[in-house]
C-alpha cells in the first residue's frame, strides 16, 4: 500500500507498505513499544509537575525538548532496561511530544475554541495504545529489500512499488487488526499540473 499524497512538507511524501514480522521480530518490537510508552507517559508526568508547580508558585519552569532530552538521558543511565532499546525511537518520541505539547500551547494562545484545540498530550495506555515506532536515517537503513531497525530488528517489506527515492525516516506501527506497515518519508518533485482555463463553483 502507498499513500505518496500524504505530504509531510513541500518535496516530500509518505509510502506506505505492509511488513511481514517474524515472531522474535514482533516481540523486539513490542519491547521497543514498551519502552517508548513508559518514556511517553514519563514526559506527561514532568509536563503536569511543571504546571502544577508553576501555578502554584508563580514561577516560570520550562518543559521543552531539551529538559526532556536531559530526563531520558537520566533514565537511560538509571535504568539497563531502556538502555537495551535503542535511543533513535526514544529520542524521536522525546521530539514527537515537544511538537504536541507546544500545539497545544499555541491554540490556548490563539484562544482557539475548545473543540479546535489540539489538547495536551495525554497518558497512553498499555491496552489502548497502539505500536508506533519512529526512525531518523541513523536508525534504518534497506538492505536486500529487508528493513533494517537499530537495535538488530528486521523486517521483511512487501514491496508494492519502488519508492520515487531514498528514505529520510520510516515510521513502523501497528493497526487495529494487528497488521504491521513501514511508512517511509521520500523527497518528491512537485510537479503542478498544467492549467486548463477551467473553474469550479460552488
Amino acid at each position: 500500500m502507498t499513500t505518496p499524497r500524504e505530504a509531510d512538507g513541500a518535496g516530500h511524501a509518505r509510502y506506505t507498505y505492509r511488513l511481514r514480522v517474524s515472531s522474535s521480530a514482533r516481540t523486539a518490537l513490542e519491547a521497543e513499544w514498551a519502552r517508548c510508552r513508559w518514556i511517553w507517559n514519563e514526559c506527561v508526568a514532568k509536563s503536569k509537575a511543571v504546571h502544577l508547580h508553576n501555578r502554584t508558585t508563580g514561577e516560570k519552569r520550562t518543559c521543552g525538548p531539551a529538559q526532556l532530552d536531559k530526563m531520558l538521558t537520566g533514565a537511560r543511565e538509571r535504568t539497563p532496561w531502556l538502555r537495551e532499546g535503542s535511543s533513535v525511537p526514544q529520542q524521536q518520541l522525546i521530539r514527537d511530544f515537544g511538537k504536541s505539547r507546544a500545539k497545544a500551547h499555541k491554540d490556548i494562545r490563539e484562544r482557539l475554541p475548545q473543540r479546535q484545540r489540539a489538547g495536551m498530550p495525554g497518558w497512553k495506555k498499555k491496552r489502548e495504545a497502539l505500536p508506533t515506532l519512529n526512525y531518523t536515517r541513523r536508525g534504518f537503513r534497506l538492505n536486500g529489500g529487508r528493513l533494517h531497525l537499530a537495535g538488530g530488528i528486521v523486517l521483511t517489506v512487501v514491496w508494492s512499488r519502488s519508492p520515487p527515492g531514498e528514505p529520510s525516516s520510516v515510521r513502523v506501527y501497528r493497526d487495529s487488526v494487528g497488521h504491521w506497515y513501514a511508512s517511509f518519508v521520500v523527497p518528491t518533485e512537485v510537479q503542478p499540473l498544467p492549467e486548463t482555463g477551467r473553474v469550479l463553483g460552488v
